[in-house]
């Protein structure tokens, strides 16, 4: 953990936060965080500051000063065919890790029915793997999911209401070049919507109807990644694309 992450709830009015179970252990054995050292913390969906411990014992008791801010929400939003349930369970820590707005978890032609009956799309499961990834990357945005289990009603009715979005990307091997220069010319606020297929690849009726809704095919090149993979990929040139030019970092962070 790069980050200790608390719900809003966790926080008394005078600024004091108890610690047990996992994240204790990640201060007194990983951290070594002794009484009167900081750590850095941050509340789900909101600021992120210094932390002085202040007790170290059966549970851990922080001082907590949220002083810098809460980091913006990631650009990027992600519509993805649902995978085999080992690989999203994989995928939850580092979608939150790699940056997105908001997932968009939907049905495919090539996407069994079965994957839907799965653990690993209830919420409190979701919720605990994303925290893990934002901790990872020192984030406290936690995106929300969706799950959507009819491709065309999700594309044709609800999309719109998730944007706007000046861009929206459709992954497919070979299917048209990256479009590094339209991203890196978008506005600062802009946003982008990729979708990532099933393993099998988007049927030609998909990728017609996402077309119809104003989805440019894009590719990495002629490679049929994994859909971890995949993602992994394509959000990383997608958020190194939208990164200010001559910056080593997000102007919102400097």
């Amino acid at each position: 953990m790069n980050l200790i992450l608390l719900e809003p709830d966790e926080i008394q009015a005078d600024g004091l936060a108890v610690l047990t179970g996992k994240r204790a252990r990640h201060v007194r054995e990983v951290l070594q965080a002794a009484e009167g050292e900081q750590i850095r913390v941050g509340v789900v969906d909101g600021p992120i500051g210094p932390a002085t411990v202040v007790e170290d014992g059966k549970e851990i008791r922080l001082k907590c000063a949220l002083s810098d801010g809460i980091p913006p929400v990631p650009r990027v939003d992600l519509l993805l065919a649902m995978p085999r349930p080992k690989v999203m369970n994989r995928l939850w820590p580092v979608l939150a890790s790699l940056g997105v707005g908001r997932i968009l978890i939907s049905n495919a032609w090539k996407t069994e029915r079965n994957y839907f009956d799965t653990h690993v799309l209830e919420p409190e499961h979701i919720r605990e793997a994303l925290i893990e990834g934002l901790q990872q990357a020192r984030d406290t945005r936690l995106p929300p999911v969706g799950v959507h289990k009819q491709f065309k009603k999700l594309v044709e009715d609800k999309l719109d209401g998730f944007g706007p979005h000046a861009a929206r990307l459709v992954a497919h091997p070979g299917e048209g070049a990256f479009p590094s220069a339209k991203l890196a010319s978008l506005p600062r606020e802009a946003r982008v919507l990729l979708a990532v297929g099933p393993e099998g690849g988007w049927t030609p009726f998909e990728l017609e109807l996402l077309a119809a809704h104003g989805f440019e095919s894009v590719s990495w090149g002629p490679r049929a990644l994994r859909t971890d993979t995949a993602c992994v990929v394509l959000l990383g040139l997608v958020h190194a694309e939208l990164l200010p030019r001559g910056c080593g970092k997000a102007k919102d962070d400097a």
